[in-house]
Order: structure tokens, then sequence, then C-alpha cells
């Protein structure tokens, strides 16, 4: 234990570890997105958990499609979890692998439970940093831990209170040593035709001391269950081509092959703010995509194995110059 406390608390796991409890880091994000296909709904929430040198603080949000509702809040009273996914904020913001709750104002408030969990399998070594997540002090780790299950609740958004009966549900968690990359992309989506397809990903620019790339991570799952990771350089790389309407990305294993493309209009992006870890407030940071379109295809020995659209899916452009200039834009 003396010789793994100091090298997790640098961000880096070993093989098998446990990426969702916490890590210490400078920063530390949970999200979850709940999908109801029938209803054609998305509902969002997420907590980020900063270690400012004057002590923990969160960022917290609320967001909803259609009607592209977004409710934020700074709170000072916030920590992860010890074990296990998730982390609390005051009596507003309490979020883990059972029960998630948010009440942010009488229109911005979410409460369910979750069930019938698909989790990262614990047999897999890595978890979606693959081999990047032992490699200390890097400013993001990535990891998609939750692929599907099952949520029941009601969500408040705006004047309207949604039922949210066996809605489909996906979680992650973020960290790292320096807030959020400069630069970075990221989609997710359920809403398929079968119920327990789930696809995610996340790329952008990676930097450790005077360590720097940029890396493109997909995972799938298939209806059957079967569970794919593509991302390794030299392995299974992804190619990333990211426009202003138009992420394409192209992703290539011995035996696999994944073909994701996502579009959505610019003028229907919503501008989500990240946090500045010292100074203790949020900042506009990305452009997001709630009720997005994704389509997928998935080859085995070059045979189509399964394809899929949905037209619920989240799509991201992050980047503090970008989302900054769009909030001036739309402010003038």
């Amino acid at each position: 234990m003396r010789v793994t406390l100091p090298y997790r608390s640098s961000g880096a796991d070993l093989p098998f570890g446990s990426l969702t409890s916490r890590h210490g880091v400078a920063m530390e994000g949970y999200f979850w997105r709940f999908t109801d296909a029938d209803a054609g709904r998305v509902v969002t929430a997420l907590i980020g958990v900063q270690q400012s040198s004057r002590g923990p603080w969160a960022l917290v949000g609320l967001g909803a499609h259609p009607g592209r509702f977004w409710r934020e809040a700074v709170l000072m009273d916030a920590k992860s979890r010890r074990r296990g996914p998730g982390a609390k904020a005051g009596s507003l913001f309490t979020g883990d692998d059972r029960h998630v709750m948010v009440d942010l104002a009488p229109d911005a408030r979410l409460d369910v439970t979750l069930s019938d969990l698909k989790l990262w399998p614990r047999t897999r070594p890595f978890g979606g940093s693959s081999l990047f997540q032992m490699i200390p002090k890097l400013n993001q780790y990535w990891h998609p831990w939750l692929l599907g299950g099952r949520a029941n609740g009601t969500a408040t958004i705006g004047g309207e209170t949604w039922q949210l009966s066996d809605a489909q549900v996906y979680a992650e968690k973020n960290w790292g040593s320096d807030g959020f990359p400069k630069s970075w992309w990221w989609g997710q989506a359920q809403g398929f035709a079968e119920r327990d397809a789930c696809v995610a990903f996340a790329g952008g620019e990676v930097t450790a001391g005077p360590f720097r790339t940029k890396v493109t991570a997909v995972v799938v799952r298939l209806p059957d269950g079967t569970l794919l990771r593509l991302g390794n350089p030299g392995t299974s790389p992804v190619h990333a081509t990211i426009g202003e309407e138009r992420w394409v990305l192209r992703g290539r294993s011995r035996f696999w092959e994944v073909e994701v493309e996502g579009y959505a209009p610019t003028a229907d992006a919503l501008v989500l703010p990240v946090p500045l870890v010292e100074e203790r407030r949020a900042a506009p940071g990305a452009l997001e995509h709630l009720g997005a379109t994704i389509s997928v295809k998935v080859r085995k020995h070059g045979r189509l194995v399964w394809e899929g659209t949905s037209p619920l899916a989240g799509l991201e452009h992050g980047g503090l110059d970008r989302a900054a200039a769009e909030e001036r834009r739309r402010n003038t």
C-alpha cells in the first residue's frame, strides 16, 4: 500500500486498478447520461470535484434535451467517494452507481435510481485510457465505467416534470492533474434500435511534463454484450476528423474496424463550463450537443456485424478559447 498510494495519487492506476474511486488529483469529474428513447428525451448530470490550494470545491450541472436546457452551480462543500464511483456537493448533488439526485432550483431537479447495470468488465486490466492509465500526472484520464442499465425516477426540467421509466443510462469518470486539456472532442450514444448497444469516444491533447500527444479512444458495447475498445497507437489506432458540425472517427485493430460519424448544427450547441481549479470558478469551455445524430458501423474481419443510428447522441467540442468566443458571439 505504501508503494501504490503515492503512485495512484498522481492520477495513474496499475492494471486492474480501481479507476472510479477517488484519486485526489486536481480534478475528478463524474458524468451520467440518461436516454429515454421512447419519449425522445435525454437528461445529463455532472459534478467535477476540484482540489485547489484553498480546499475542495465543485462544479455541478444538469442538462436536458429537447429544449437546450442547462443549469449549473459552483459549490464549496464537495468530495469524491473514497471507494467506488461517485461524488457529492452538500445536499444539492449526490451521485454514485445506485442513485443520482440533483436539486439546483425548483425548475432543475433530478432524482433517479439505477439498476441492471452494465459495468466495465473487471476482467479487463485497463479502462478507457488503456495503457495511458499507467502514466503518472497526465492532464486527463478517461473511463466509461457504466455502459448500460436502467434509470427510474423524475426530472424537473423548466416547467415540466418528466417521468423516467427504464431509461437507458451511461456514466463515466474523467480526472487529471491539471483540469481539462486545451482541446478535446467527445461523444456518447444510446437510443439505438438495439437497447443494449452503447457507443462512447473521447480524444484530445494528452500531456505529462514534456510528454505530449493527441489520442482518441472509441468504446462500443455491441447488442450481444461484446465490448470493443480501440485507440492504442500502433495496435488499434483511431483517426479522428473533427469539424465545426461533424465528428468522423475511423478505428482499426487486428480483427475489428469501427466507424463513427456524428452530426450536429453548431447553432444548436449549448455553451458549457469547465472548472478553473485554482480560481475556484468556471469558465465557458465546451460546445455541447445533447440531441445530436451518431451513426456507427462495426466490422470483424471485414464483415459488417452491427450498424446503428441514434438521434439522441451527445457530441462535444472542447477548448476554452473556442467556447469563450462562442459565448461572446451569442451575447452580442
